[in-house]
C-alpha cells in the first residue's frame, strides 16, 4: 500500500510539474503576441522615459489647425480610423453657391527647433503629399493671404504612378527639390510607410521604413549650392534654421497619416 502510494504522489507531481510548463509556455506566447502588436496613437513606457510626445490622439485635431487659418478645414482634413485623412479635393462638398470648399496645409500649433519626428503614412494610386518642417506661418503668409506653407518638406509620393517622379529628387522621403532619397524601399500603395525627420542643430536627416535616406548639413557649400538651383533660391529666408511648425500638405490627393510623435532634442 505504501508502495502505491508513493508512485500516485509521484504521478501527481509530475502532472504539476508538466502543468506548470504547460502554463509558462502559454503566458510566454500570449506576451510574446502582445508585444508584437502595434500601438496606434499611444506611447509606449519607453517612449514615455525618453521625452516622446504624441501630436495626434488619434481621435481630435487638439493641438493642429490651418495654416493662416484659426481652425482646421475639416471638409479637407477628416479623421478617419485612427489616421488623419486628406480628402481628394474632389470628393471635398461643396458651398451653397456650388463652390468647393477651400482647404489647406494642416499645421502643428506649437513650434518645434531641435526635434527627433516619427511617423505613418499611405498615400493614394497616382498621390502626391509631403510633410514640411522648419516652416514659419509668418514667412508662408507674407505674400498675401495663403494656406501653403513654406519650408522644408519630407516628400510624400506614389513613386510609380505620380509624374513627379520624373525628377529624383521629388521622390519619397527626398528633401524636396533638394537633396534625393537614396536606397529606401516603399511599400505598395494602400500599406503605411514609416518616416523619420531628424533635425538638431545644422545637422538633418530623412528615413524611410528604418533606413537613413537623406543627410545634410544647413550652411555647408553641398547644401548652399542645392539651394541656389532649388524652387526656393528667390526666398533668402528659406534655409534659415527656426523653430517652425510641421506641416501635413494639402496637395489636393488623398493621403493618410498616423501615429506622429516627436522627442525635443
Amino acid at each position: 500500500m505504501d508502495n502505491l502510494r508513493s508512485v500516485i504522489k509521484k504521478i501527481t507531481n509530475l502532472h504539476a510539474v508538466l502543468f506548470l510548463i504547460i502554463l509558462v509556455g502559454c503566458t510566454s506566447n500570449s506576451q510574446k503576441k502582445e508585444n508584437t502588436e502595434s500601438v496606434i496613437n499611444a506611447l509606449t513606457q519607453a517612449e514615455e522615459q525618453q521625452g516622446w510626445m504624441l501630436l495626434f490622439d488619434g481621435k481630435t485635431f487638439d493641438g493642429w489647425r490651418g495654416l493662416g487659418r484659426d481652425s482646421v478645414p475639416e471638409a479637407h482634413w477628416i479623421i478617419e480610423e485612427g489616421a488623419i485623412h486628406k480628402v481628394e479635393s474632389g470628393k471635398v462638398p461643396v458651398q451653397a453657391d456650388g463652390q468647393p470648399l477651400k482647404g489647406g496645409d494642416l499645421m502643428t500649433i506649437e513650434t518645434f527647433r531641435d526635434f527627433d519626428l516619427t511617423f505613418e503614412w499611405k498615400i493614394s494610386e497616382g498621390g502626391n503629399s509631403g510633410i514640411k518642417y522648419n516652416v514659419s506661418e509668418e514667412m508662408s503668409t507674407r505674400g498675401g493671404p495663403s494656406h501653403e506653407a513654406l519650408g522644408f518638406e519630407y516628400q510624400v509620393l506614389d513613386d510609380e504612378r505620380h509624374s513627379d517622379n520624373q525628377n529624383p529628387t521629388h521622390l519619397s522621403a527626398s528633401l524636396y527639390d533638394m537633396i534625393t532619397a537614396e536606397n529606401g524601399t516603399l511599400k505598395p500603395v494602400g500599406e503605411y510607410n514609416t518616416g523619420r525627420v531628424i533635425f538638431n542643430g545644422n545637422h538633418g536627416e530623412h528615413w524611410l521604413n528604418g533606413v537613413k535616406v537623406v543627410e545634410y548639413d544647413l550652411g555647408s557649400a553641398c547644401f548652399d549650392s542645392l539651394f541656389q538651383i532649388s524652387k526656393y533660391k528667390n526666398n533668402p529666408d528659406f534655409p534659415e534654421k527656426r523653430a517652425g511648425h510641421i506641416i501635413l500638405q494639402d496637395h489636393s490627393d488623398a493621403v493618410w497619416y498616423r501615429n506622429i510623435k516627436i522627442r525635443i532634442l
